[in-house]
């Protein structure tokens, strides 16, 4: 009797790591040819397939379990700068880094031009990606990406190859904007692009009481981006209170630019998360500090907005608490016992969990007062949190910034645990019920814990959303977790639809989309 043993990759976040996803085969696509081929191979077989960039989304929105992975990280070419109205082409598995970088060779006569808004926090995060969740920045006076997209080459349901935009397959245009990659491939995008500025810094350490009216002011006085960093510890009384405002005001042309960074460099990220695990007064103190400090450098508006972010920070943080006891065995009545005992003890697996809260404006106070009941209470520990000013997308179809809105992330510290993951939901659910009892809503894909009422509550458009997605892709060719959840919350069907076959089924080897031999096929 013959037993074959298959080994399938297994995938994850790279944030939060809660969403490790059993898959057939990674697929790793260099050309728009390629990708169209490995779309029309799955279509012939009736086979789904997922989409993923820089894999940086938490909720299960680029994996399907049992179905291939597509990776588009190689998909990250240049095509085209028109200097005349400013807009680059580009692949859309090109990075916030590579993309910034495509804008700059393409301008070798100097550098006129620049990108508006990328997602904050990290850099390695797909333009598709982005798209895909119709991302936001720093930005003071912009609505969401949407409205930095001329146009975009998808690859639909069919394997057809086809331009959307506002004209052409208008109807398309806000269904993929915010569709998280359910309504084809982004092959290439158009991205609107705006003058290269150059910004002075502005810094204040002021009460979340006079957040709102600062960021009016520094609006009146011409700042294009801001955000307000907030104190993290729990035992103070400027916890979610106080913080750091930093805004970014053009200044003349001539002004010369700063040689330092406007981000921390990797071993001062590294220690201030570590610091804001054990003493997280002391990390706000240091990173109140750091700001204060870079009051009035002058930056370029497109590099400022890039950021320091590591993917393995936690392991490094972890070892970094354990070795901060230099006195393992001391006797429990030493000092390095005490000291010990206020040092938190490192969990074999833990991450951060994002989640992220709108609310109106002139309802931001009350909803952080909420919020700082909701964290004492529960336990669970926000590492790192900001506020920024989100204006009201008009033109996607599932819009999140319904209105104009205070944004408010959290960074939730959660153990990998069934208790531990336990505490993180709870507290995201109330967190939502906060916002939502102000009017507020909440990002849908960061993770699959808002229940069917706050998901209608707070979003009432997805019953038609999952309508549009079953008339354009009634085979499901495109397929996430964070979909079936949907279906299965809203509806009681998470399951694969008839007719599309799972890749997991076929034994000895999944019969799935691939290039054999290619280097870029992994199982």
């Amino acid at each position: 009797m013959l037993v074959y043993t298959i080994f399938m990759p297994v995938v994850n976040d790279v944030h939060s790591r809660l969403n490790p996803t059993t898959v057939p085969e990674v697929l790793r696509p260099e050309t728009t040819e390629e990708l169209r081929a490995i779309v029309a191979m799955a279509v012939a077989r009736g086979q789904s397939l997922a989409v993923c960039g820089g894999r940086h989304a938490m909720g299960g929105q680029q994996f399907a379990s049992g179905h291939a992975l597509i990776d588009t990280s190689s998909l990250n070419r240049p095509i085209a700068l028109d200097a005349r109205r400013g807009l680059l082409t580009i692949e859309a598995g090109a990075n916030w880094q590579q993309i910034i970088r495509a804008t700059h060779d393409l301008q070798p006569g100097g550098i006129s031009w620049a990108v508006r808004q990328k997602q904050t926090g990290a850099d390695s995060l797909s333009l598709g990606g982005s798209i895909a969740c119709n991302a936001h920045g720093r930005g003071l006076r912009f609505p969401p990406l949407i409205n930095d997209i001329e146009s975009l080459d998808l690859i639909t349901p069919d394997a057809d190859l086809i331009s959307v935009s506002r004209t052409s397959h208008a109807d398309l245009f806000p269904l993929v904007v915010g569709g998280y990659g359910l309504f084809g491939i982004i092959a290439r995008a158009t991205l609107r692009l705006t003058p290269r500025r150059k910004l002075r810094r502005v810094v204040d350490i002021i009460d979340l009481d006079d957040a709102t009216s600062a960021f009016w002011r520094r609006i009146d006085q011409g700042c294009l981006y801001g955000d307000f960093q907030y104190a993290i510890d729990p035992s103070d009384d400027s916890f979610l209170r106080r913080g750091v405002m930093a805004c970014y005001q053009p200044v003349p042309d001539d002004t010369p630019i700063d040689s330092a960074d406007a981000g921390l460099p990797k071993d001062a990220w590294l220690e201030l998360l570590t610091l804001a695990h054990r003493d997280p007064r002391e990390a706000f103190r240091r990173y109140s500090l750091h700001y204060l400090a870079s009051h009035g450098r002058v930056y370029w508006s497109d590099t400022m907005q890039l950021s320091t972010y590591i993917p393995t920070y936690s392991s490094w943080v972890e070892a970094s608490l354990r070795d901060a006891d230099p006195h393992p065995h001391a006797p429990s009545h030493s000092i390095g016992a005490a000291r010990r005992r206020s040092v938190p003890r490192p969990h074999p697996d833990r991450s951060l969990m994002i989640t992220e809260l709108y609310v109106p404006p002139g309802e931001l106070n009350t909803f952080m007062a909420h919020a700082r009941r909701i964290l004492r209470q529960s336990g669970v520990q926000d590492i790192y949190g900001t506020i920024r000013a989100i204006r009201k997308d008009t033109e996607s179809f599932l819009p999140w910034a319904k209105d104009d809105s205070a944004c408010i992330i959290f960074n939730l510290l959660t153990e990998h645990t069934s208790a531990g993951i336990e505490r993180t939901r709870k507290a995201c659910r109330a967190l939502i019920d906060a916002a939502a009892d102000l009017g507020g809503s909440f990002y849908l894909t960061y993770h699959r814990w808002a229940s069917r009422e706050q998901l209608l509550r707070c979003h009432p458009r997805l019953p038609e959303f999952l309508k549009h997605k079953e008339r354009h892709d009634p085979r499901h060719v495109f397929e996430s977790d964070w979909h079936r959840h949907l279906r299965r919350t809203l509806h009681g069907t998470g399951l694969t639809p008839p007719g599309t076959r799972s890749c997991s089924s076929s034994l000895p080897r999944p019969a799935v989309p691939s290039f054999p031999g290619s280097p870029r096929t992994q199982s």
